[in-house]
C-alpha cells in the first residue's frame, strides 16, 4: 500500500514536458522551459493548439492502473505526440483538488474524475478536447 511505505525508495514517475522536452529532475511542475503556467491558454509561455500534456492521477490500484492504460491506448489511437505522466504522488494529486481517483487531466485542468474511462471514451473526451 502506498501511503504506509516506510524505509521505501519513491517510485521514480516519468516527468514529460508539455512542449515535447523532458522536466528537469529536480522538477515537480512546470515544464523544461522553466515555465510553471497553469494557464490553460498558454504552454511554455506560447499559446497552445490542441492537447499538450495528459496526466492520470491515481493511487496505483488496479483501476488507476488500468485508466492510464487506457489513457495511452487513447493517446495514441489519435496519434497524438504526447506522452501520457500517471502521478500517483498524494500531495502532487491534492495540489489538482481531485478527491476521487482515478482522474484524468489535459492541459492542466481536471477533466474527468472518480470512474475509469475506457479507451474509447478517453478518445472521445480527447477528441472534444483538442
Amino acid at each position: 500500500m502506498a501511503l504506509f511505505n516506510f524505509g521505501k525508495k519513491k517510485e521514480e514517475e516519468k516527468k514529460s514536458c508539455c512542449c515535447g522536452g523532458e522536466a528537469k529532475a529536480e522538477e515537480t511542475t512546470g515544464c523544461c522551459c522553466g515555465s510553471t503556467s497553469k494557464a490553460e491558454a498558454s504552454c511554455c509561455g506560447a499559446p497552445a493548439e490542441g492537447i499538450c500534456c495528459v496526466k492520470v492521477l491515481g493511487a496505483g490500484c488496479k483501476s488507476c492502473h488500468e485508466q492510464y492504460e487506457n489513457a495511452k491506448i487513447a493517446v495514441q489511437a489519435l496519434g497524438l505526440n504526447v506522452e501520457v505522466e500517471y502521478i500517483t504522488d498524494m500531495e502532487k494529486v491534492m495540489a489538482y483538488g481531485v478527491m476521487s481517483m482515478p482522474a484524468i487531466v489535459v492541459n492542466d485542468q481536471v477533466v474527468s474524475m472518480g470512474k475509469v474511462l475506457k479507451a474509447a471514451d478517453v478518445e472521445k473526451l480527447l477528441r472534444k478536447l483538442g
